[in-house]
């Protein structure tokens, strides 16, 4: 069985502890959330955007991220609206991993991932949201600083420990990454077991004041460690969010002591957002199956007619695509993930015509959505417009030079150019940028060195490529 810890939500413990609510105010809604200075422990703010990057690159190389905006963006909506109740600054980002165990985790400097699996076991996006409020609450409190204080740097070597694990474990089968989790982690134990009990505990109670002031349901948070509970009691194994947030009945319990105390947030029975994520989520993950989709589809279920069209897209089967997309558009036309998927079936067919007239509106009227407009500039460089497609492109990579789609579709459109002298050169330094996110450090700076040889008869591109360069070496070199 393949182990997928890392980094697990900076928490070096295998066990829980404490039955009082510790800090709960019991003025209901009143937020007790500790003052964290940026001083406090060895590691700098700056330090932690380095390691939440390496870490970033890492994921990218060793785990089967999911590389899907409209995903993407969806969850990482849910994520920035809980983390506008912090003073978290621009955090590294969201990253979905492909695997169908329930897990999540946070890394220093604001890298944030999770499974696939915890999304198909959650029945809400409350409980998701408790899950992230958590987690969100490890890095604002800055756990991983202060362990390291607390047991003078011997946190850096459980951190390592842990990214070996879970690298080893990612491309085997069995308990091989386990193992060296937890023997890395064995001289550290006894001296790290209570700290981490209270920062397990620290996180519960401060991501539940996180969620409740998002607006979502605190009892949710409850909810689902009572889910996760039930599940790993009839395996055999324990599966990495057991031994990254282990479980026990006090801690369980504490929880729903804690959303007992604070005013109802009347649950939401039914969310066909969340509904459709759900489904969606499960034809990108295999986790499903054509006759399952096709049964519930044919109750009229919205959410499974649009994951049924992603299931045939998928599979290139374009005329099952578009009989289930024509079907979903009878509750919901404008919907943009079914945009999404007609654009797609048209450019699966080569009509580039009828894509662009299916998203161009969708994405002019919607120009903060990532995922439609970055749909439209790939219709765009098919359409070999590429000066419009590279202001979109362009826009979305000033927000966020690790956008992977980005750099995928700037790549794409740089090698659609016609013959220039400074193409080849272009091509290479966005192959770079492709390379260095997806975790190929190496490539990337030998693709970066080979595009510096051939720029130096121009000047500005030379001395662009030379401090990208320079950056792409010092950042290789940092060790976590």
């Amino acid at each position: 069985m393949k182990r997928l810890v890392l980094a697990c939500s900076l928490s070096f413990c295998m066990a829980t502890g404490h039955s009082e609510i510790d800090g709960f105010n019991q003025s209901a809604a009143q937020f007790n959330v500790p003052e964290i200075g940026s001083g406090i422990g060895l590691i700098d703010q700056q330090k932690e955007k380095m390691i939440g990057e390496k870490v970033y690159r890492e994921v990218q190389a060793k785990m089967p991220t999911i590389q899907n905006p409209w995903l993407e963006d969806q969850l990482f909506s849910v994520f920035s609206h809980i983390l506008s109740q912090t003073q978290l600054q621009q955090p590294i980002g969201l990253v979905v991993i492909n695997d169908p165990q329930i897990n999540a985790f946070a890394v220093p400097g604001g890298l944030f991932a999770l499974n696939l699996g915890l999304l198909n076991s959650a029945r809400n996006m409350d409980e998701v949201a408790g899950v992230m409020s958590h987690e969100i609450a490890h890095v604002t409190q800055r756990h991983y600083s202060r362990s390291q204080e607390a047991f003078k740097g011997q946190g850096l070597l459980a951190l390592a420990g842990i990214l070996v694990g879970a690298l080893v474990a990612s491309q085997a089968d069995g308990d091989a990454g386990a193992a060296v989790m937890l023997g890395s982690q064995a001289a550290l134990l006894d001296k790290q077991l209570t700290y981490s009990r209270n920062q397990e505990r620290e996180a519960d109670r401060i991501g539940m004041q996180y969620m409740y002031a998002s607006g979502y349901n605190p009892q949710s948070m409850a909810d689902f460690f009572e889910v996760m509970h039930r599940a790993t009691s009839r395996l055999s194994f324990m599966p990495d969010f057991w031994y990254t947030h282990p479980l026990t009945s006090e801690r369980m319990s504490e929880a729903r002591l804690r959303a007992n105390q604070l005013p109802v947030v009347k649950p939401k029975l039914f969310n066909q957002d969340f509904d459709i994520i759900k489904w969606y989520s499960r034809v990108l993950s295999g986790q499903t199956t054509e006759q399952e989709l096709l049964s519930v589809a044919q109750q009229n279920n919205f959410a499974a007619q649009v994951g049924l069209a992603a299931y045939y897209t998928d599979k290139h089967d374009y005329k099952a695509a578009q009989a289930a997309l024509d079907q979903a558009k009878r509750s919901n036309s404008l919907h943009p993930l079914l945009v999404i998927l007609q654009t797609d079936v048209y450019l699966g067919q080569n009509q580039t015509d009828l894509a662009l007239k299916s998203v161009q509106s969708a994405a002019a009227t919607m120009p903060e959505h990532r995922a439609l407009n970055y749909k439209y500039a790939e219709s765009l460089i098919r359409a070999k417009q590429l000066d419009r497609a590279k202001a979109i492109i362009q826009r979305f990579l000033r927000s966020n030079h690790r956008d992977l789609s980005g750099w995928n579709l700037m790549l794409q459109l740089t090698n659609a150019e016609p013959a220039s002298a400074t193409k080849t050169i272009n091509v290479l330094r966005h192959r770079a940028e492709v390379e260095y996110w997806s975790g190929s450090d190496e490539a990337a700076i030998k693709t970066l060195l080979h595009a510096q040889r051939i720029s130096q008869s121009n000047s500005s591109l030379s001395v662009t490529i030379k401090a990208r360069l320079k950056q792409m070496q010092q950042e290789r070199q940092y060790k976590i």
